[in-house]
């Protein structure tokens, strides 16, 4: 029931056109409810959004009003106003669990206002676009602190634009990236307390696709040449080189099964090829018609996957090394499976379970869209918002009284033990949306309000940052403010859900809990409406369904000496297996259709065929026609009690709220 506070509010209103109703405004005054005016806008965008015909009449060319929908729509929606007025009457509309539903509601809702839809839709089609290829990239990383100083920036841009000179005039990648890559993995590392050897992959790392990567990352390798060298791609982590060696048609999300066996760390090379040796035997095993699952069970040294026929959770290319990936480009169909494959883990076959490639725009486009709005790239269209809002409202800032934060400020705030008490003296101007003017006491509270404990900074980057979350957050707030008076269709489908809310808390109080709690006056109702709730004639029967129909005659016998249905079960089902069951009740016509095809007089039928054996019906007595008690029937009396209540309900409420409808108004609408 509690969808009803809702159900005049989910899609976009319909505005009404002037152009098709040149007759009545908006503003003209449809009717009074209780001295409140309600105007044709207001009606109309309901009754339009919530008439089923009015698209239909639309796209023919016709007026969206039905005249003889219109009237019955009045009369409901009459109604609802006079609840929604007695709610508010009785400060309904005043509670703090009211307000509460009602901001949690205008939140959800107001967010598709700041969202710039075009450049979403860009993000959303580039995803897709990259989605269809997977990339597989090196790169020679030159890090940088997340707060670096400018010099510390000058000197890593000095030389990773130097490494890609000595790139671009034709030196090696890979060895440059072994001999100046701060991305340790590019090298060898030997063995110690927290790792063994591990082989560096000189800057190679591997297959990704969208959102594998942060954003800056992702683009620079998406829009460089197979072969080729990118431009210096800064990142969060620092300055980036990236060599593009392969691009492939999309993999998807990948389900495989393999075959494993493991190459020990200590292992020599007779050791080596002793695995190799085994596997290549494997594989003829395999080529000559033996059972996957089998081969894999017998011989697979990856225990957690062998019980299951060698079957790995889905992945997407990213989750697994390169050499794997490559064996399964080559696996067409499922069911194929590759040649022994060595990767740095040891040897593999790889048998292809599903492959699952990207579908089309529409069928991606709403979890891409949800990727979106978790990833970085989400900034960039909330930063068009931003520039907006700035735009529209007008925009100023005092950027010295910022700087004047950066001494009173100190390392106490990464640990969340600030004292604002530093910047009491700070209270110039700071910025200004629109007309609000914001100084520096409220940074302050905001500063104080929002530290924690974080990684340390310097100050003045952590204060810039933290500048720069508090003007998107006024800006946001001025927009907010203002979404009503901006977009009529927010402005009415707000009232609606307000509407809703309060129609639901007061109906819910007036008949629905009401009829649930009011125990004896649904007793009465009951009693004052007996008739209206009745037993058809009724056969007081029991059905015994038996498999065996040798049987029948035995039954037969018990029934007739009077032994009980207790009884007969016992003399019946002697062994294991039940041959008789047995149902017993008062039927009505089509609640069994055992009893349905037995003669209605009291007595015993003839062998009826079942769906195994032969059932029989055993008439004990016709019931006549009779009321139902409130227990049997409780569901529709409560249901027709909340009816009556409502009935009750409305006829007071149109007597303690006039409504008067202006039928010259009325009629030029229709």
């Amino acid at each position: 029931m509690k969808s009803l506070k809702v159900t005049l509010s989910i899609a976009f209103l319909f505005l009404v056109s002037l152009s098709l109703h040149a007759q009545v405004k908006n503003d003209d005054v449809l009717m009074t409810i209780g001295g409140r005016n309600v105007n044709v806008g207001e009606f109309l965008s309901i009754y339009l959004k919530n008439n089923p015909k009015a698209d239909s009449l639309k796209k023919l060319g016709k007026s969206a009003i039905d005249k003889q929908n219109l009237d019955e729509y009045l009369d409901l929606y009459v109604n609802f106003k006079l609840k929604v007025r007695q709610a508010e009457d009785l400060g309904l509309d005043t509670l703090k669990s009211f307000k509460t539903e009602l901001n949690g509601y205008r939140d959800q809702l107001s967010k598709p206002y700041f969202v710039d839809e075009p450049t979403m839709d860009k993000l959303i089609r580039e995803a897709y676009d990259r989605e269809h290829n997977d990339m597989r990239s090196s790169h020679i990383f030159i890090k940088l602190a997340p707060d670096p100083m400018p010099e510390d920036t000058l000197v890593a841009w000095q030389k990773i634009t130097k490494i890609r000179e000595r790139l671009m005039n034709g030196e090696s990648f890979e060895q440059l990236a072994v001999e100046l890559s701060d991305d340790v993995s590019a090298r060898d590392r030997e063995a110690n307390q927290q790792h063994p050897f591990m082989k560096g992959n000189h800057g190679d790392l591997g297959y990704f696709t969208v959102f594998d990567m942060v954003y800056p990352f992702e683009s620079g390798a998406y829009t460089t040449e197979t072969g080729k060298i990118s431009k210096v791609i800064r990142t969060d982590y620092g300055y980036h080189v990236i060599k593009v060696t392969d691009k492939k048609p999309a993999m998807g999300k990948i389900t495989v099964a393999h075959l494993f066996m493991m190459i020990k760390k200590d292992a020599t090379a007779a050791d080596s090829l002793d695995v190799r040796q085994r596997m290549d035997s494997v594989y003829q095993k395999l080529n000559a018609g033996a059972k996957w699952e089998d081969v894999v069970k017998q011989y697979s040294e990856d225990k957690g996957s062998a019980s299951k026929g060698g079957v790995l959770p889905k992945f997407g290319v990213n989750r697994m090394v390169p050499e794997f990936i490559d064996a399964i480009y080559k696996l067409k169909k499922t069911g194929d499976f590759s040649s022994p494959v060595q990767t740095p883990y040891g040897w593999h076959i790889i048998r292809l379970v599903e492959k699952k490639t990207p579908g089309t725009f529409e069928e991606e486009k709403s979890d891409l869209k949800a990727k979106v709005e978790k990833d970085s790239r989400h900034l960039i269209a909330m930063d068009v918002v931003y520039n907006r809002i700035k735009k529209e409202y007008g925009f100023t800032e005092y950027p010295e009284a910022k700087i004047e934060f950066y001494t009173s400020v100190n390392d106490s705030i990464f640990a969340g033990k600030w004292d604002p008490m530093l910047a009491k003296d700070l209270k110039k101007n700071l910025l200004k949306v629109g007309k609000n003017t914001y100084t520096q006491e409220d940074f302050t509270k905001y500063l104080a309000a929002k530290q924690r404990k974080s990684e340390k900074l310097r100050v003045p980057v952590y204060v810039d940052k933290a500048y720069k979350e508090f003007v998107n957050e006024k800006l946001i707030a001025t927009e907010n403010a203002n979404l009503e008076n901006k977009y009529p269709e927010f402005r009415n489908l707000m009232n609606e859900y307000r509407d809703g809310i309060l129609l639901f808390d007061l109906t819910d109080q007036k008949v629905w809990s009401k009829a649930v709690k009011d125990t004896i006056g649904l007793k009465e109702f009951h009693e004052k409406n007996l008739y209206n709730y009745m037993w058809d004639a009724r056969a007081e029967a029991t059905v015994y369904k038996l498999k065996d129909a040798k049987l029948s005659q035995k039954l037969r016998n018990f029934i007739s000496t009077g032994l009980s249905d207790d009884a007969i079960l016992k003399e019946i089902n002697t062994d294991s297996e039940k041959q008789l069951t047995l149902e017993s009740g008062k039927f009505s016509k089509k609640d069994n259709q055992y009893v349905d095809a037995a003669q209605w007089v009291p007595g015993l039928s003839n062998d009826l065929p079942g769906d195994t054996g032969v059932v029989i019906v055993r008439i004990k007595k016709i019931l006549l026609p009779d009321p139902k008690t409130l227990n049997e029937a409780r569901g529709m009396i409560t249901a027709d009690y909340q009816n009556y209540l409502e009935k009750i309900w409305i006829t007071s409420l149109r007597q303690q709220y006039p409504v008067v409808i202006k039928k010259d108004i009325l009629a030029k609408i229709k």
